[in-house]
């Protein structure tokens, strides 16, 4: 069989475009796509950068005696037995036994004075005593032999043997010797009266801590002179040392006289002390004194603690907060830092986290203590707020945490 017949238009090349046409469309397809490029270079370099901020959860408000905060108020840690313990004497002090911080017993040796005249007075009323003690015995032996004279001539007189002068001599000997003894025993009482005198002079001179407590100062250094009253143009002391009986300390508060009908004996009590601005301390309000001071129009507030601790001392400073007595609704009160808190158009708002932007609220702020402010509206306990928010946060602007 024979092949086909080749045709030549079968080896021809088909072409759908020129290259003068692909060329023109390169032409508009690179500059779009530099352009797009551009674009979106332009708009990541653009694009806002998170701000890095702090954040605190919300926690849920405690209250002690489960009640709202009624009054806020400052005042003073204070102890209710405290004293600058001094002598009954005058005298130059010889030894200082105690220092500042130092915790001392009831009856502890805290100093001792100069006891040289003191002993040699004791002494010198030691042999008085001993004096009258021997001038009675031989009075006492004298008294013996006038009575046994005066019965004597009490048998001759009955006999009538002898006269009756040497009866009435021996009689009055016995009468005197017999006043002469009840003398020497009154002058005994006076002499061991006078050496017990001495022994109380000689204790004075020895300075005894009045109460257990802790030493908070001490004013007076061997060599000085004390005494109980200011004297010597002030070169002389008036006391040793100062103690504080850690067990009395308590509040003293100044509530100003129109907000004391929110205050009642027994009424649970919130402290803080600046020292500790996160240790909530449970107390109670021991009495109201009843009187108030006119040039301050304040009442003074006595306020207990329910416990006591080392770190409570005396003269800090402590803010309260005099609770309601009925019961506070769960969960609706929460405390934020005060920082969290900014005011905008008269009204309180917070920042608070939400997915990774914040979101700006308006919140009702109940009560603030210390560093800290109870809100009961617009935060729920365990929400992410800002805290010291810059002015440059707005609403739904992106952030970047740094947890406190």
């Amino acid at each position: 069989m024979s092949q086909p017949p080749h045709n030549l238009d079968d080896l021809r090349i088909e072409r759908n475009a020129t290259p003068g046409s692909s060329r023109r469309m390169l032409r508009w397809l690179v500059p779009a796509a530099v352009v797009l490029l551009l674009t979106a270079a332009g708009w990541w370099l653009a694009r806002p950068e998170p701000v890095t901020v702090r954040t605190v959860l919300a926690r849920e408000t405690s209250h002690p005696g489960g009640g709202r905060t009624v009054l806020n108020a400052s005042g003073y840690v204070i102890a209710r037995r405290e004293a600058t313990v001094s002598s009954k004497i005058t005298g130059k002090v010889v030894e200082v036994l105690v220092e500042e911080g130092l915790a001392v017993t009831e009856g502890q040796t805290l100093a001792r004075l100069d006891d040289t005249n003191v002993q040699a007075s004791l002494r010198l009323a030691l042999a008085q005593l001993g004096a009258t003690e021997s001038a009675i015995e031989e009075t006492r032996v004298r008294l013996k032999e006038a009575e046994q004279e005066l019965q004597r001539q009490t048998t001759l007189r009955d006999a009538r043997v002898s006269a009756l002068a040497e009866f009435d001599h021996a009689e009055a000997a016995a009468l005197a010797l017999r006043a002469r003894l009840a003398q020497q025993q009154r002058e005994l009482i006076v002499a061991e009266r006078t050496v017990g005198v001495w022994h109380q002079q000689l204790d004075d001179t020895i300075i005894r801590a009045p109460f257990a407590g802790v030493v908070t100062s001490k004013n007076a250094q061997p060599g000085e002179m004390i005494s109980p009253m200011s004297a010597g143009g002030g070169f002389t002391r008036t006391g040793i040392c100062t103690i504080v009986d850690m067990q009395s300390l308590e509040i003293e508060i100044d509530v100003n006289e129109s907000y004391i009908n929110r205050v009642a004996p027994g009424q649970p009590v919130a402290a803080t002390l600046d020292a500790y601005p996160d240790w909530e301390l449970p107390c109670r309000v021991i009495a109201i004194i009843p009187t108030a001071d006119r040039q301050k129009s304040t009442v003074r507030v006595r306020v207990g603690f329910e416990r006591l601790d080392p770190r409570i001392l005396p003269e800090m400073a402590v803010k309260v907060a005099f609770r309601d007595r009925g019961a506070a609704p769960a969960g609706r009160e929460v405390t934020v830092p005060k920082s969290a808190l900014h005011s905008e158009d008269g009204r309180d708002v917070v920042f608070v986290v939400q997915n990774g932007r914040v979101e700006r609220r308006a919140v009702a702020v109940a009560s603030t203590l210390s560093g800290d402010a109870v809100l009961n509206a617009g935060v729920s306990a365990g929400e992410k707020v800002v805290v010291e928010a810059s002015a440059a946060l707005v609403d739904g602007m992106s952030i970047s945490e740094k947890k406190s």
